[in-house]
């Protein structure tokens, strides 16, 4: 099952959207190798702990939504509820400005 899953995403998938799936898979790696450190190293400082998880669940979330609006599998889905679908070009901006709002919140929070 696992073969014939990946058979057909490497068959079917575009470049850019495995490229989105990089990034995914490196923030939730990440979140998780922070997480550990946090456990094992101790968690002072504690807020900057929670600023890097921050940045990392973050970026997943933002990323995530852009893969959904520059996935062409998705158009019929969003016009279905009532949305515009944005051009890759608008998404992409969509991206970087929700990315500077949360890096922004993440150094404030940093201190």
């Amino acid at each position: 099952m696992g073969r014939v899953m990946w058979a057909s995403y490497t068959a079917n998938t575009p470049f850019n959207l495995k490229v989105i799936d990089c990034f995914l898979a490196y923030f939730a790696m990440m979140a998780a190798v922070q997480t550990a450190f946090c456990v094992v190293g101790g968690g002072w400082p504690f807020n900057a702990y929670l600023a890097g998880l921050l940045s990392c669940v973050g970026m997943f979330v933002t990323t995530a939504s852009l893969r959904i609006h520059v996935n062409p599998a998705n158009k019929a889905t969003i016009i279905a509820g009532g949305g515009t679908i944005p051009t890759k070009g608008r998404a992409f901006l969509e991206w970087i400005l929700c990315s500077l709002v949360l890096h922004l919140a993440v150094f404030n929070f940093i201190g």
